[in-house]
């Protein structure tokens, strides 16, 4: 198999679709199907079975799809290595981003970085930080920037934490919060069970929820139009000040708040990419910039 086989393997057995495949691989449906038709001619084996949504792999097809994705990883392995022998800060540094962090801190930190190192390319992903978790602990990415705490047993910085709060576009008491309009939104498990445990530890009634959005930011766009409130990040409504805004207050009247951390493996800080981004996080106030 070729480098090019490999990869559409891969992205095939990662997304199940070959629509979702041929997208994240930048080609045309028609084509990643003839190469796959290809393959399975030299093969003389199938290799998936087409369902309605999307497909699966045959034995023999699991057995390809995971040669590939070894040898994927090997090629990453020997292509980091060369670029580490020559004592240059180069190659490709992947990262795996929490949706909030990739909007509001990762194109910042990347072209300060990126002023620094100019050989250096970025992979990036992006989702939620269970996935970016995920991620990190397969070794898929160098470095992972995560909200919430995971068990990990490497290396992690703590970047900032963040309180939780109630933003509305309108002074409110806290007893009238469930008869208030409330918006809400798509996120990670363990900020949905801090949310739901703050909640029905101070109430018996269900939230007034008559919004619910997929995202953070179109969540507070929502209240900065006067839509309702919502329980989120002091972080996310800072740059508005006519919010209202109160925190949230665990029994013991600490706030509530919200790590955000960068974990990575410590044998990656052989990789002298690895090695410069982690100190150059480790010198930048990621909460303010």
């Amino acid at each position: 198999m070729k480098f090019q086989d490999w990869e559409m393997l891969a992205a095939m057995h990662e997304t199940e679709n070959i629509t979702q495949a041929a997208e994240r691989l930048f080609l045309s449906q028609p084509t990643l199907t003839t190469r796959l038709k290809k393959m399975e001619d030299y093969y003389g084996v199938q290799l998936i079975n087409r369902k309605q949504r999307g497909i699966t792999f045959t034995p023999e097809g699991e057995q390809l799809a995971q040669h590939a994705i070894k040898m994927l990883f090997e090629q990453r392995k020997i292509e980091e290595k060369l670029h580490n022998m020559k004592n240059q800060v180069a190659g490709t540094l992947r990262v795996g981003v929490s949706n909030f962090f990739a909007l509001n801190k990762m194109p910042k930190l990347l072209r300060l970085f990126k002023q620094s190192y100019p050989d250096v390319e970025f992979q990036v992903v992006t989702g939620w930080s269970s996935d970016m978790h995920k991620l990190i602990s397969n070794h898929d990415v160098h470095i992972s920037f995560i909200k919430g705490d995971y068990i990990w047993n490497d290396c992690k910085d703590l970047l900032y934490k963040e309180e939780l709060c109630i933003a509305s576009p309108w002074k409110f008491k806290m007893e009238d919060l469930p008869s208030m309009p409330r918006i809400d939104y798509y996120t990670d498990e363990k900020m949905r069970t801090i949310v739901e445990n703050w909640w029905y530890s101070h109430y018996k009634e269900q939230p007034n929820i008559n919004i619910q959005v997929s995202q953070v930011e179109t969540c507070r766009e929502m209240i900065i139009n006067g839509l309702g409130y919502a329980i989120l990040a002091n972080l996310v409504v800072r740059p508005h000040p006519e919010l209202f805004i109160k925190p949230l207050f665990l029994p013991n009247g600490n706030p509530i708040t919200r790590n955000t951390w960068m974990y990575y493996h410590e044998e990656n800080l052989d990789l002298n990419i690895v090695k410069a981004f982690v100190e150059f996080i480790q010198t930048i106030d990621v909460k303010v910039l």
